[in-house]
């Protein structure tokens, strides 16, 4: 007896059913917060530099929540424990540019690209309005 051949596989319909909407609701607050995109570019240059181990990372316990102060103080850790040569110079990273969003009104998501020699990377973080003022509460380096 033969099986019809997408037996065990998940077959997915991408047509839209009776109750699903054909787009999401998204929305995005916008207007112009030149206090909160000062402080996206300043946090994103702080945590270059200390993942870079140009600057402490307790500079950053202000700023940012408990886990993702323990994150950036294991990494910080890890690299200095890797650190290589001290004679050879140090090759620093540069924030190339700092893109910021806002979800609701006391959220926002920074995307920041890093350029580190030839290579760039990506971190994004998650920053929330916490007893009025900014905190980073989530990052991920990519």
């Amino acid at each position: 007896m033969n099986a019809p051949a997408s037996q065990g596989l998940l077959s997915l319909d991408l047509g839209t059913g009776p109750d699903l909407p054909t787009r999401p609701n998204l929305r995005l607050v916008t207007g112009d917060d030149p206090d909160l995109a000062g402080f996206a570019t300043r946090f994103a240059q702080a945590v270059v530099e200390v993942i870079g181990g140009d600057r402490g990372v307790y500079q950053l316990m202000r700023w940012t929540t408990d886990d993702v102060y323990e994150d950036l103080y294991r990494r910080t850790s890890a690299l200095r424990r890797r650190s290589s040569d001290p004679r050879r110079p140090r090759l620093r990273a540069q924030v190339r540019s700092v893109h910021l969003s806002r979800p609701q009104p006391d959220v926002a998501e920074i995307s920041i690209h890093v350029r580190h020699g030839q290579r760039s990377r990506a971190i994004a973080a998650r920053i929330d309005c916490i007893e009025g003022r900014w905190r980073c509460s989530a990052i991920q380096f990519g």
